[in-house]
Order: C-alpha cells, then structure tokens, then sequence
C-alpha cells in the first residue's frame, strides 16, 4: 500500500506552524516539540514528560470517571480534578441530610473517605504505534468499505494480541488523521475511587451557568478523590480491606505563583476537535445542529430550572443533569457566535480551493484527493433533512423525556435474568427521577417535536390523534398516570413478576414508536456514512502532503495529549484588555442577592478575605489569586487537566475555554483562543483555611 505520508516521518517536518496551536502525541514530542518547548522555557526534557521505559509525568494522569482528566499529587493515589467533573458523583452521594452540593464535604481522615459507586479512573501504561499492523495489508486501490473492514478486522486481532500481552488491562485504538494513523492505547482500570473532599457549590460552581465560559471567572473549579487499590497494588472492587493506591510518579506543587508570559504546559484527555472540519460541515452546523440544540435544551432547561427553584430535593436530583445539558447549550451558542464572528466559514473555504487546486495539479487520479471534497459536499447535502429529523429524535425525545428512557431500561432487564446490578442500576436511576418533572417535560417536549418535524413517530396519529383528539396533553397524563416504570418499586414489579407487561407499557410503546422512526433515519443516513469517511481520510491525508513542511495535530479523540504555551491576557474587543489573572476581590465583587444560585459566597470566606488571612497562598501584592489565563490548546475532556509550569509542577486546573473563541473546536484563534484554569494557591488556600483540612497537605509535595 502506498504509505499516506504516516507521522512517522515528523522527525523531518519543521514547526513552522503556530506552537501554542496542536493537541500533540505524546510519542511525536522528543521528533516534534521537545526543541520548541525549550525554546518557550521548559526546563524538562521528552523522557522526563513521557517515557516508555521509566516512570514520568504521563504516570500521574489519569482519565478521571467517562469524559475528565485528574492527576495524583501524592505518593497515596491522592488525585484532583475540577469540582464539576466530581459533580455527579457528589450529587449522587447528597441527600436533603447530607447536602454535599451545597455545603461541601471534607473527610477528616482516610477512614471517612466515601466511596463514589461507579466511578473509575484510567492510567495510560502503553502507546503502540500500530499503524503498519493496521493499514499495512490494505490495498491501495481500496474503497472505503474494503478499507474499513480490513482496519476493523486488524484492530481486533491487535487488541487480542495486546490483551493476552497485558492480562486485565483495557485496550483500545482510535484512529488519527481521519484514520491514517492508529495508536493502542493499554489502560489499566482503577474501580475503588473516594470523595475526599470538595468545596461547597458557592466555591466550587461559583457563576454557575451565567459566568460559565467567561472571563474574568472566579471559580474554584476542583474536588478531591483518592485511588484505592488491592494489597498488591492493582486494581480491585471496593473493599473495606483495599488500600491507598501507591503511586509510582505524582505531581510536585508550586506556590511561585505565575506571571504573565510564563510557560505553561497543560497533559490531559481532550475529548473532540473538528479542527478539518469543511465549509460544507459549518453550514450544517450553523443552520441545524446547533439551533436545534440550542432551542430544545433551552425548553426543558427551563423546566428543569423551575422545578428546582422550588424544591431542595429536585434540586439534588437534577443538579448533575441540569449542569451536564447547560454546558452543552451554552457551548453551542458560544460556537456558533464564535464561528460566524470570527468568519471561520470563509477561511475553510480558501483552504479548500488551495486544495482543490492543489490536488488538481499534483496527484493521480488514482489517489483520488480530487474525490475529498466533493464526497464530504454531497455527504453534507444529503444528510442534511434526516440528519437533522435524528437529532429532534435523540434530543427532545431520548434525551429529554426519563419515561422513555426507562422504558427502554425495563425492556432490556426484561430479557435477562435479574440480578444484583440490574437492581442497582434501577435504584440508581430512580434514586434521580421524579415524574412530575418529567411529566412537565414530556409534554413540551412532544408539543415541540410536532410543531417542528414533519415526521412523527407512530404514536402521534396512532394514539394521541386516534384516541385523544390531538390533545398531547392528555395523552401525556395518560402515560404517567398508567405507566408502571413511573417508580422504583412498580418497575421492579413488573420486570420480576410480569414480564409479558413491560412491551404493553404506555412509556414503552411510546419508546418502541419513537425508536423505530429514529431506526427508519438511521437506515437513511448509514449507507451514506461511507462517503464522508472516505473524503475526510483522504482530504486530511491530502492536507499533509500538501504542506509537508508544517507540524500538524490530529484531532482530539479523548486519548492522551500535550499542549504548550504561555501565561497570556488577552483583548476580547477593541478598548478591551483583560488581565491574565483574577483575585478573591473579584469573588466578594461579584456577590448578587437577586442571583443567589450563582453569586453567593460563603460566610467562611468572606471572615478570611476580611481579615486577609491568606496563610502562605497570597501572591506578592498581599492577593489571593483565584483564576489565571494560558494560551493553550484545550476542549472538553481537558477539565481537570494539570496546568504545569517549565519544571512540570502543579500550578492550576484547567476547567474551562473562553467566549469569545468558542469556536476553538473548530478553528483555534491563537490571538484569542484561552484556557482558563484555577490557581493552584486558591485549591491549596480553600483546603487549608477555608476548610480546615490540613491534614490533606501534608501528603502533598508542595516546592
């Protein structure tokens, strides 16, 4: 097969691009980085990040629960992470009596440590470069189904082979450059993680969703777990007999604080860019995913938001849920502000006539780069309606309505024989669900899927129309009413003593119709897949050999990376500077009673910043740093990232991306593009004199 030009041949590829931009692979960096990094002021060597034969910084990373990063920075598997993304867990260990949310919590030893059910962490032990085994053996002139199926079939024979090399371990292998490249990625799964301690939401969520992605921000975005493991130090169920996790590498803490135009290097788990994204991928973007999105999200947030105003309990349930849709909606207004303002349709545009012309004067036809982009454009066009119909399916029905969901649930726990972790995971759903929410959901969920859709699922004319006289409303109330999935107990019921049952439930014949429309979609949308797929191989492989001479990054893919740059400010608007760092001033400023849920600050705090009892966490004006900038390469599976200084010490967080270059997952804006993190001083502060739990510090390497 003729090789695609794989990055294997980096080491002779100049950086000539802009350093600050790319999300870069750990084995490239010694080929690709080390030189321009200490350049920057990085006093580390490549070995001394990642190695493969010896402990290193890559050691102490771990990909914390289903979509963040932490880091352990003590030798007792002791780990931080943002407050939001140990939000769920929190959430699900709170009670009206216990409010964790709300108050905080901090352990007062390792025995009040709480377990944290169904939380995991993974630590990267190996990356292969498997790509000769993966595409080695495809033929050239292959298309993409045979393309496909060959790399589909390899990759199975290359996990097997690495799982029987490394017993117990999880295995997997993204594809890179639109499939041009393949690593193995050889995890080993940590199941016995505790809360530890965590700052109460007036801290720890300070903003909430209206500061959510500015700046200047004021949160101390962070929580506190630790990694237990079995006697022999691998990984194991809970147990009251397991032990802290020893660690074979954790992070040093700096308190030198930060100045601007300091290095900074941020390692973590990004978990999606689009950075080859087409001018023809934008437009679907702009006129329905995001729109869509941003509408049906907003109506139920609404819902949701009036439900929990009024009750603390409904507060508990759906705060996790309430955050995890917010920061979704708000992130898709912010990337569609970003995309149009800042012309990002225009700029691929001229990237793609360059190629075009480009691939039109260069290459074979047999190499088929003049077929890239108008396979993605006529992907695009005839994907655009059932795709769109797919997400109506997916946001406002699966996605909104529980009821549906635990139909779906009870159906499938139907089938099998029950046992414990069935039970639990039931007892876990509903320990979250309260039918009058969702009922009210319901209801301007399936009124808004009329209104906008042209097809509708089954049980519109079938029943509501049929039997209700078009009355959503009514039918509704008949669901909840009738349902048996409504409750813990009646679903138990039904799915243990009445099986037969379960598929005449009101909620599941409204699952089964809705399914089978969204099924009817799909059947459209598959066999077209091929055609982006290949198109989008080939364009970013045609990319790179267009422009040999420039350091490209692959796309995020929530696998291991490393960004670099520098403590920076930055000018959002004309007359504008923002600095690149924020104090306690700005917590006690921001104080709003008419917005209680976001600008509240706690009474503790306020008696410090009274007194200016900041301890040893003050910077050298006598200010106690809350926020800091860097403009480093980040998107979401970044949050909880170690911002790292020149000697690889702790510095800060990283929790979050800035407004004005929402639309970095598409196009990184390095005059804008930010990441903002916590100062690690503010973590260190909140522990020790906000808390009172000094107890923590004295595991920690603190320089």
């Amino acid at each position: 097969m003729k090789k695609l030009f794989l990055l294997l041949a980096a080491a002779g590829i100049t950086l000539s691009a802009a350093a600050d931009e790319g999300m870069w692979l750990l084995p490239y960096l010694k080929k690709m980085n080390i030189k321009d990094m200490r350049a920057k002021g990085c006093k580390l060597s490549a070995d001394d990040i990642y190695s493969a034969d010896k402990a290193s910084l890559k050691d102490a990373i771990v990909i914390f629960g289903g979509g963040c990063t932490g880091e352990i920075v003590s030798p007792d598997g002791l780990l931080f992470t943002n407050h939001h993304c140990g939000y769920s867990s929190i959430q699900k260990l709170s009670s009206v009596d216990h409010d964790y949310l709300a108050d905080g919590f901090w352990a007062e030893n390792r025995e009040g440590e709480l377990p944290a059910p169904g939380l995991a962490v993974r630590f990267v032990r190996h990356i292969i470069d498997v790509t000769p085994e993966i595409v080695g053996n495809i033929p050239s002139i292959a298309g993409e189904r045979e393309y496909a199926e060959i790399a589909d079939a390899n990759k199975k024979a290359v996990i097997e082979r690495l799982e029987e090399q490394y017993p117990g371990m999880e295995v997997i292998i993204p594809g890179f450059f639109g499939n041009n490249q393949f690593f193995a990625f050889v995890y080993e799964v940590y199941t016995d993680v505790r809360l530890v301690g965590t700052p109460p939401s007036s801290i720890g969520k300070f903003g909430g969703d209206i500061d959510n992605w500015m700046w200047p921000r004021h949160t101390g975005d962070f929580s506190i777990f630790r990694v237990y493991a079995g006697k022999d130090n691998r990984p194991a169920a809970y147990s009251k007999e397991n032990v802290p996790y020893k660690a074979e590498k954790w992070l040093d803490i700096s308190l030198k604080g930060i100045d601007e135009g300091d290095f900074a290097m941020i390692m973590g788990f990004p978990g999606s860019t689009q950075r080859y994204m087409t001018s023809y991928e934008i437009d679907n973007m702009l006129g329905v995913s995001n729109p869509q999105r941003i509408f049906i999200r907003g109506e139920r947030q609404k819902i949701l938001r009036s439900f929990m105003d009024r009750d603390q309990a409904i507060r508990i349930q759906y705060a996790a849920k309430y955050a995890q849709s917010s920061n979704y909606w708000k992130n898709s207004i912010g990337m569609s502000r970003g995309i149009e303002k800042l012309d990002v349709k225009s700029k691929k545009q001229e990237q793609e006539q360059a190629f075009a012309a480009w691939a039109a004067a260069n290459t074979l036809p047999e190499e088929h780069y003049v077929e890239a982009l108008p396979l993605i454009e006529s992907y695009c066009a005839e994907t655009r309606e059932p795709s769109g119909k797919m997400q109506y399916v997916s946001e406002a029905l699966f996605g909104a309505i529980e009821l549906i969901s635990a139909a779906s649930y009870a159906d499938q726990l139907s089938e099998v024989e029950m046992q414990d972790r069935h039970r639990n995971f039931l007892v876990n759903f509903y320990k979250d669900y309260n039918a009058d929410v969702d009922r009210a959901v319901a209801k301007r969920m399936l009124a808004i899927f009329r209104e906008n859709v042209d097809c509708l699922p089954s049980f519109y004319t079938e029943i509501i129309d049929a039997e209700f006289g078009g009355d959503i409303d009514a039918y509704v109330d008949y669901v909840y009413d009738n349902s048996r999935v409504t409750s813990l107990d009646k679903a138990l019921d039904m799915i243990e003593n009445d099986k037969e049952a379960v598929k005449e439930d009101p909620a599941y014949k409204m699952f089964a119709s809705a399914y089978a429309l969204y099924d009817e979609l799909r059947g459209r949308v598959a066999p077209l897949r091929e055609k982006y797929s290949e198109g989008h191989r080939l364009y970013i492989a045609g990319l790179m050999k267009m422009q040999p001479e420039r350091a490209w990054a692959s796309d995020a893919n929530f696998t291991i990376r490393l960004t670099y740059g520098q403590v920076l400010p930055y000018n959002p608007a004309d007359g504008i500077t923002y600095k690149h760092y924020t104090t306690l001033d700005g917590v006690i400023a921001k104080e709003d009673p008419e917005h209680p849920v976001e600008f509240t600050v706690p009474a503790r705090l306020k008696e410090l910043y009274a007194a200016r009892d900041y301890g040893r966490y003050a910077d050298r004006n006598g200010k106690l740093p809350v926020g800091f900038l860097a403009n480093c390469d980040i998107t979401g599976g970044n949050s909880g990232s170690p911002v790292l200084n020149a000697k690889g010490q702790l510095i800060g967080l990283a929790f979050d991306g800035n407004w004005e270059a929402m639309s970095g997952d598409v196009a990184f804006e390095p005059e804008l593009q930010r990441t903002i993190a916590v100062d690690i001083r503010y973590v260190l502060f909140v522990i020790d004199k906000f808390a009172g739990a000094t107890w923590l510090l004295d595991e920690l390497t603190i320089k």
